[in-house]
């Protein structure tokens, strides 16, 4: 401490330096953490799951894209060799007008029957507040919320909220869980496939009312079918349909947040790379400024180790106390930006005790690593050459 602070301002610059590297690792990292939970959450939820789609869709593509399906495909799907269960869905965003964001979820209007599924369901609905809909609940205006939601317009049970221009009875509100069902307003089935039809009024030139109506079917496979063998089958036996499994979502956004996520953290490592040099810069000069002081403890006897030792752990004191400033400052970004998003429903990070640890130990051993240099050459001295020093 006392060698470190012989010049203040050149170690609190050194310090600050890091702590800005810090600070942008932190943000960086807590924004990849937060879109990869996402992405994973519907890589899990959709893993033994096949979603059909009418031929013109993409399964997995945002819900605008995504042309009515005749209800009765359900019962196609049904009727193949390998399907376990069938379940008709209709899904709209809660707010077509709102812009997309890349960073968050949208918000969706989910309408099924509960207990369509069978069973087979591995992600049901987790219940914080209420309770969820049921098949008892068909023809009624009810609604359960997910948490982003919940808390963005702040809704509990016994409130109403408006979809659409119509007032829903909220009854339960779900735990956060990283999914879509998290900005989601899951509806009775028929109550959907009415707004459904508002939405795409050229279906009634195909001769489909609103009881007609679905979005997707959600198909569960039997136990052990492969689900990359049941949408082929699928897609062959349905005409004017698409198929698509957890493998087609992996593809389609995993790739996409590879490229992001590394992209992020490059800055991020960039901001960490520059406090790095500059705790060479500064180690280098407190070397140079300690030569005599440095042969005096070797002419007694100090062995190189003892050297190195001392200018490492300064080094690398300069890196934590740095890192800790930096992990406190990228927190309380963190927290207050998400405290304003969530007026808006745009949560954008994910700061976790894993991200702390890291900043942490990296910024120490970044500036043991940074000092290593200037540490060997001060051991390398020669004793009575650096007692001539001037």
């Amino acid at each position: 401490m006392r060698n470190l602070t012989r010049r203040k301002l050149r170690t609190s610059l050194t310090v600050m330096g890091i702590a800005v590297g810090i600070w942008a690792l932190v943000v960086m990292a807590a924004m990849a953490t937060k879109l990869s939970a996402l992405v994973e959450g519907g890589s899990t939820y959709f893993q033994n799951k096949v979603v059909v789609t009418d031929a013109s869709s993409t399964p997995f593509s945002q819900v605008l894209t995504l042309a009515p399906l005749p209800i009765d495909v359900a019962q196609q799907v049904r009727q193949l060799p390998g399907v376990a269960a069938a379940v008709p869905r209709a899904v709209l965003l809660l707010n077509p007008d709102d812009p997309s964001n890349a960073f968050q979820l949208p918000t969706y209007v989910v309408g099924y029957t509960e207990g369509a599924d069978l069973g087979y369901e591995s992600f049901p609905l987790q219940i914080a507040e209420g309770r969820a809909t049921t098949a008892e609940d068909e023809g009624k205006r009810v609604v359960f919320l997910g948490s982003d939601l919940a808390r963005e317009y702040e809704k509990g049970p016994g409130d109403t909220f408006e979809i659409r221009g119509t007032e829903f009875e909220v009854v339960g509100v779900g735990e956060p869980r990283l999914m879509f069902f998290d900005s989601s307003a899951v509806i009775p089935f028929s109550e959907a496939q009415a707004m459904l039809a508002r939405e795409v009024p050229a279906v009634a030139g195909r001769g489909l009312d609103a009881g007609g109506l679905a979005s997707m079917v959600m198909v569960y496979p039997e136990e052990g079918l492969d689900t990359g063998e049941l949408a082929q089958r699928i897609e062959e036996s349905v005409p004017q349909v698409r198929a698509g499994t957890g493998g087609d979502y992996d593809d389609q956004f995993g790739s996409t947040l590879a490229i992001f996520n590394t992209i992020i953290l490059s800055v991020a490592l960039i901001s960490v790379v520059v406090g790095g040099l500059s705790v060479i810069n500064t180690m280098t000069m407190s070397v140079a400024e300690r030569t005599r002081e440095i042969g005096i403890k070797r002419a007694i006897g100090a062995p190189r180790g003892r050297i190195m030792r001392e200018l490492l752990s300064e080094a690398a004191f300069i890196g934590l106390i740095g890192g800790l400033i930096g992990l406190a400052a990228g927190a309380v970004f963190v927290s207050g930006a998400n405290r304003l998003g969530e007026e808006s429903g745009t949560v954008l990070f994910l700061l976790t005790p894993w991200i702390a640890v890291l900043a942490v130990v990296f910024s120490g051993a970044l500036g043991a690593v940074a000092g290593a240099l200037p540490a060997w050459n001060a051991s390398g001295l020669d004793p009575i050459e650096a007692l001539r020093y001037e």
